[in-house]
């Protein structure tokens, strides 16, 4: 039997990766059938035998099912998990969006105590890399004019959470905001990107609550999968930004890092 089976794994090491691996079983179960009288055998086959081919057959239905179903890996997030397990630093790939004038870069700059006087809008993307409790986030901050509008999808690659910013206070314009974010979320690329909403300006007289903005956006219309949550900010002031950074950074690190 130590002959056969040792010959089997040789012919399984030399053969090509096109041959099935049932061509492998059968190898192996004329080896145990040759054998036969082992006083570890049942009703033909060899113990070692039957437990290598489930294996190498376990392995080849993993493999398919891996090839096969890689786009649903993928939106499961399991692909990004393998990832990120390979690196030794724990960062998080953060994308700010949102219409122009709603506060993004505002928000980029006081989570990371720099001067908020003076903001220019944002013509193209910053990048900010910042270190939040033991992670560094790579925020994106881009540009939300709607002349720039159609380049969002260049920055979409292994995004981890999604930050879409709104002006709380720009009731004419909460229609063009639902409708570029339930654009956003058909991407099959951000389909498993923790979702983060600032209703932003809350320190403005007649801003609508986080509540009111959940309703005028149809939060709950979302896919179920989606892990999503909505804060009242003032970017100016500061408030509710932590809030909501620490809920972020939480969810990723739980679907990426298992919060280890």
């Amino acid at each position: 039997m130590r002959e056969g089976t040792l010959r089997w794994f040789e012919h399984v090491m030399r053969r090509d990766m096109d041959v099935p691996v049932r061509r492998c079983e059968r190898l192996a179960l004329d080896d145990s059938r040759r054998s036969r009288g082992s006083s570890n055998q049942i009703l033909g086959f060899s113990w070692s035998s039957w437990l290598v081919v489930e294996i190498l057959v376990l392995v080849e239905d993993l493999g398919t099912a891996l090839s096969s179903h890689s786009k649903v890996l993928e939106t499961m997030g399991l692909l990004s998990i393998i990832r990120k397990i390979k690196r030794k630093e724990k960062e998080m790939r953060i994308l700010m969006v949102g219409l122009d004038n709603s506060g993004k870069t505002t928000i980029v700059l006081k989570i990371n105590g720099e001067d908020t006087s003076v903001i220019s809008p944002t013509l193209g993307f910053n990048i900010k890399t910042i270190t939040y409790h033991k992670y560094t986030l790579n925020i994106w901050d881009v540009g939300g004019q709607k002349t720039i509008r159609s380049y969002w999808r260049n920055y979409f690659e292994q995004t981890d959470g999604l930050v879409w910013v709104v002006d709380s206070s720009d009731l004419r314009r909460l229609d063009d905001c639902r409708s570029e974010l339930h654009n956003l979320l058909k991407e099959e690329r951000l389909s498993g990107a923790s979702l983060l909403i600032f209703a932003n300006k809350q320190d403005i007289q007649g801003a609508l609550s986080p509540d009111e903005i959940a309703k005028v956006l149809n939060l709950e219309a979302m896919d179920n999968s989606r892990h999503w949550r909505i804060v009242g900010c003032s970017a100016c002031t500061g408030d509710g930004l932590l809030e909501g950074f620490d809920w972020l950074v939480r969810d990723v690190a739980s679907r990426i890092y298992m919060l280890d």
